[in-house]
């Protein structure tokens, strides 16, 4: 491989606009559109080497294709690189991230990126625009199906498993890709949940919850970030220059690139920031070094080259050198990808046609990653069903295929998965008395937007009492009922916001119809994002939250539900009683009138929602064995801060089936220099433990752990620790567990 001189070589020998046309980035056609698109005459800009990068592109053939005509076109033959939006899988489609958020098993990540990787380089892909490492707490936000939860350390840990397993030893390497860590930052705290919406926050909250994440990415080596759409404290993303120069580049060492969002530079402008040409510099300089779709860097840097910028206006000026530097420097980072990829070797790496890996193991992957992602939330003794039960599988989901995929999947395909009512032919047998039901929209206006995104939506024709009677027909002729309920996937996802994320009303009054047949009823939740389950929870003998699952969803519903495989999953996101509550974190700051437990006047809490309303939080999730946990232990109860503290707790499987429980530590603050949360996650970790047996778990601590910032603004911001008491919560979710106290002595 080319040394890092090689690229200061090739930069000497560039003109300024061939310099500028390595920071264009633009799709390959038609494909998928998440912006007002531009047209882009691609096949003159890669004949006159006026494009850096393509994504989007379909097949190998098309990648090779545009290569040899953008090499043949660049008087120095300088290469494109390829990339693609592999958000949960490429040609196999994963569950949800959401939902592998749920599975919290760190190496089926890692595998789950790896052949995603594979299958991606095989297709002549060398980025992919993931992982999606977005923390979110609140459900109405549409992305929050693509990203990792509410919890900072659990999003920070996916971080790094996906990006290694995108990368590999080296995102250059046949068979990986350079991952890129999105959407930079706190996209995922947008104001009522409407996507591309803005965030105003405490710096102390941005700097302890959303940017961890991209910090561990960074350390685990991610080559390259995208910026996110939205404004944070006053200044959109795309021009801001404290946090991409300042905290990304200044802070963390990223030595890597940065790509805009589609259309990103663009939108500036209507954020209100200026002209193109004002837009564009702020964007240059603020360092996003690519422009993607928009080509306003191609419009706008040669002038600005030639005449530098003078905004009064805006307060921003740039001498026609200081851009002409900027355009070095982006030029210098998209050279260096180029490099790191092994392209600047080899233009044609990767496209010699190598192969797919197999699509059997990738389906036996994405099988028991569905397995392990879906959430047993509740079971009053009927899960896991015989073989030999009579089933009524009812619901708008028991024969689906299309929306098992979720959102962005942008190269699966529907007919590659096995619906809920084959899958349980497959696996038992026997055929369940299917009866269809339940239209998921009932609002026309609701039907006609998702629609527009061209869905998977369609209202039943016949009157919903017959529909009705149909399934109650069907119920008490079986044994058992499994309803399956939810969101179509165009319900989440990008620009998918929803006002009252819950399950839709159609949805809940064929649930309150099975429910009257005292049939044992078994709920399928397939979901994109956490929803609020009101009554069913109540009304359900057995819950499962299998979210949209991917190709082998259905497969993988089907072993937890006949015990082929025991269900794991954990929620990375609280479900809220009631789609009104929300944001909700267990990580929630106390207030000065806490809430007591029920309703009190003059206390936290909710009007018109009933004490005992059903909620589920972060971490929760059963089962088929019953896990006892003893009562933790230190191995000293008070250490100064350079000492090392040892917490041991020791969990039995009381059951009879095998289990894997996902062991979790929390911890409190009580007493600090601002109110810090009610409780946050430190560690977690996975054992497998038989019927009977019993495991002893030890969790390090450090005083580092428990430092936080004290910000009045970004770049000023201390981080802190006290010395005094520190509550220690160990248990199998965030409300259930046991506590310690350790006081630290400085």
């Amino acid at each position: 491989m080319q040394d890092q001189d090689a690229v200061e070589r090739l930069l000497t020998r560039m003109t300024l606009a061939e310099k500028i046309g390595q920071l264009n980035l633009l799709p390959a056609g038609e494909g998928l559109v998440t912006g007002a698109k531009q047209p882009t005459r691609l096949s003159e800009r890669l004949a006159t080497g006026q494009v850096g990068a393509i994504f989007g592109t379909k097949s190998l053939a098309t990648a090779r294709a545009m290569q040899e005509r953008a090499v043949a076109g660049s008087r120095l033959g300088i290469p494109l690189f390829f990339a693609e939006d592999v958000i949960h899988g490429h040609r196999t489609v994963f569950p949800l991230n959401i939902a592998m958020a749920c599975s919290w098993d760190m190496d089926l990540i890692r595998q789950t990126s790896a052949f995603a990787a594979a299958e991606a380089s095989a297709e002549g892909l060398h980025q992919v625009y993931a992982p999606m490492i977005d923390v979110s707490r609140d459900p109405r936000w549409g992305r929050v199906a693509e990203g990792p939860g509410e919890d900072p350390l659990l999003a920070s840990r996916i971080a790094v498993a996906a990006t290694q397993g995108f990368q590999g030893s080296a995102a250059g390497l046949d068979g990986h890709v350079a991952a890129c860590l999105k959407h930079f930052v706190a996209y995922g705290a947008p104001q009522s949940g409407r996507d591309y919406d803005n965030v105003s926050l405490a710096w102390e909250d941005l700097l302890s919850i959303y940017l961890p994440p991209f910090a561990a990415g960074v350390r685990a080596g991610a080559a390259s970030v995208m910026v996110s759409f939205n404004a944070v404290n006053k200044l959109p993303m795309h021009a801001n220059g404290p946090l991409i120069e300042g905290w990304l580049r200044g802070q963390t060492g990223f030595d890597g690139l940065v790509v805009s969002d589609y259309t990103g530079v663009q939108e500036l402008m209507a954020h209100g920031l200026g002209s193109a040409a004002v837009v564009v510099a702020r964007a240059l300089h603020a360092g996003v070094d690519m422009d993607m779709v928009g080509e306003e860097y191609l419009r706008e840097l040669p002038a600005l080259a030639s005449d530098g910028l003078n905004a009064p206006e805006a307060d921003f000026t740039l001498s026609a050198d200081q851009v002409v530097g900027l355009i070095d420097r982006a030029c210098r980072r998209v050279l260096k990808f180029k490099l790191q990829l092994g392209l600047l070797d080899n233009p044609f790496r990767g496209m010699e046609g190598i192969g797919a890996p197999s699509r059997g193991a990738g389906r036996k992957l994405a099988r028991r990653a569905a397995a392990q992602s879906a959430v047993l939330l509740k079971n009053n003794g009927i899960l896991p069903l015989p073989k030999d039960i009579k089933v009524a599988l009812i619901g708008p989901f028991s024969a689906d295929r299309a929306n098992m995929l979720g959102t962005w999947a942008v190269s699966g395909r529907a007919e590659d998965v096995v619906p809920l009512n084959e899958a349980i032919v497959e696996l038992t047998g026997q055929a369940p008395i299917v009866a269809w039901g339940a239209n998921i929209v009932d609002e026309p206006w609701l039907e006609h937007r998702l629609n527009v995104h061209g869905v998977t939506v369609m209202r039943d024709p016949r009157e919903e009492a017959d529909v009705l009677a149909e399934a109650v027909e069907a119920a008490l002729s079986a044994d058992v009922i499994v309803a399956t309920v939810g969101e179509a996937k165009e319900h989440a996802g990008e620009s998918s916001s929803r006002l009252s994320p819950d399950i839709p009303a159609p949805q809940r009054r064929l649930i309150n119809a099975l429910a009257g047949t005292d049939k044992p009823l078994v709920v399928v939740v397939f979901a994109g994002r956490p929803l609020a389950l009101g009554s069913i929870a109540a009304q359900a003998d057995a819950l499962l939250y299998a979210w949209h699952g991917g190709i082998a969803g259905p497969e993988g519903v089907a072993d937890l539900l006949f015990g082929v495989t025991n269900p794991s999953g954990r929620l990375a996101a609280s479900l809220p009683a009631h789609p009104g509550e929300v944001p909700l974190s267990c990580a929630s700051d106390p207030t000065g009138r806490p809430f007591p437990g029920n309703f009190a006047k003059f206390r936290t809490g909710w009007l018109d929602m009933p004490d005992d309303a059903p909620r589920f939080p972060f971490g929760f999730g059963l089962g088929y064995s019953q896990m006892i946990y003893d009562r933790p232990s230190l191995s000293t109860d008070a250490a100064t801060a350079g000492q090392r503290v040892q917490l041991r707790v020791t969990i039995r499987n009381s059951g009879t089936h095998q289990a894997i429980e996902t062991v979790q530590l929390y911890a409190s603050d009580p007493v600090a220099r601002v109110t810090r949360p009610g409780r946050w996650l430190i560690d977690f970790q996975q054992i497998s433990l038989d019927p009977g047996q019993s495991h002893e778990v030890f969790f390090d601590i450090s005083a580092d752990q428990f430092a936080y910032p004290v910000a009045p603004v970004l770049h000023a911001a201390e981080w802190v620790r006290d010395p005094g008491i520190i509550q220690l919560h160990v248990g199998p979710n965030s409300r259930d567990t046991n506590t310690v106290e350790l006081t630290w002595l400085t």
